[in-house]
């Protein structure tokens, strides 16, 4: 019989049109998964990030516990998108304890916030490649408001928020526990249903992060605007189960056109990095969210980017035992629960 560890939390992942909960147990052999379950959000509850009816989502967290038995109450949390800010900054070479101290007049250059509106955290990387008289660090920034909104929404439903993580460190946390870290440089993308995160990776150290508001939700926005339909019925005809209000070629048509836009925006993004490391070209593309299993998306992206594109596995590494869960819905739902995955990893005393 497992027992649960005091230190041991669920990860819950909240998105503007999924919620996921994933429960991980340690065992001597690895990580198991014990639990894990996904809701759907109703439009309007939750808008990119924003919680716009706190009961209605405290509910349904509620619900999303009771339906797949989970009974853990610690739980980690993350968030992004323009609330969030994340810098690798240079600074002069201090300790911890003193950086502590000034980390609030060294942030204040960097963040477009009021620095008293903002909770910093940061983490110091090493010596600056550039400069031994200085280190790298990073810097996070997250607006009070909204950190606060997620505690209020997380202990409304009766839990206890012990970790509030970021959407990228959560899915590069996801990645470093399955995949074997090579000196290679890697970009995580995760599209989610009103957001898409960036995670560039240079070996082991994250070097660019970026939250775009782009995702599934366009293409639904899209179908209501031909369609003239509600967004539930727009869910339906995306996945082409009302042919008669939108036919094939349309929708057809209508993905082209977003996923598009999302490889104009990441190529942007890499643009950005190749020419802050003209010498580290990214090979190697890892695709998470509900955006990963569109097809179109992953052959275009490889084109524009000359890269491997692939589909995370955040199961690679976890033993999962089939006569408790379908095969074919793990590897479905795989890359939607990403996030929740590296959430599920954290434990209750983690920096």
């Amino acid at each position: 019989m497992l027992f649960s560890k005091k230190d041991h939390l669920v990860g819950l992942d909240i998105g503007s049109k999924t919620l996921k909960v994933v429960d991980l147990v340690e065992t001597k052999s690895g990580h198991s998964l014990k639990k894990i379950g996904l809701l759907d959000v109703p439009p309007g509850v939750i808008e990119e990030g924003v919680i716009k009816d706190p009961e209605v989502a405290a509910d349904l967290i509620r619900q999303l516990f009771k339906n797949f038995g989970v009974r853990e109450q610690n739980v980690a949390i993350s968030i992004g998108g323009y609330s969030i800010i994340v810098k690798k900054i240079n600074v002069q070479t201090m300790t911890e304890e003193q950086l502590q101290e000034t980390i609030q007049f060294e942030a204040e250059q960097y963040i477009p916030f009021d620095i008293a509106d903002v909770n910093l955290d940061f983490q110091i990387l090493g010596e600056n490649e550039n400069n031994p008289n200085q280190m790298s660090v990073l810097l996070v920034a997250a607006k009070k408001e909204m950190v606060n909104d997620y505690i209020d929404l997380v202990q409304m439903a009766g839990l206890n928020p012990c970790i509030i993580d970021v959407d990228a460190f959560a899915l590069q946390n996801i990645f470093e526990m399955n995949y074997a870290l090579e000196d290679e440089n890697v970009a995580l993308i995760d599209i989610g249903a009103s957001k898409t995160t960036l995670n560039i990776l240079k070996g082991t150290t994250s070097v660019f992060m970026r939250d775009v508001s782009l995702g599934c939700g366009q293409i639904n926005q899209k179908i209501v605007s031909m369609a003239d339909c509600s967004m539930e019925e727009a869910e339906e005809i995306k996945f082409g189960e009302q042919p008669d209000k939108v036919g094939e070629e349309d929708l057809n048509e209508i993905i082209s056109s977003v996923v598009a836009d999302w490889c104009t925006e990441i190529r942007r993004a890499l643009d950005f990095f190749n020419s802050t490391y003209p010498e580290d070209q990214i090979r190697r593309i890892v695709l998470s969210g509900g955006g990963a299993n569109i097809k179109d998306f992953r052959n275009l992206l490889a084109s524009e980017t000359s890269a491997d594109v692939e589909i995370i596995n955040p199961f690679a590494n976890i033993q999962v035992n089939h006569d408790r869960f379908d095969a074919n819905h793990i590897q479905q739902i795989a890359p939607q629960v990403a996030i929740c995955m590296g959430l599920a990893f954290r434990r209750v005393d983690d920096k």
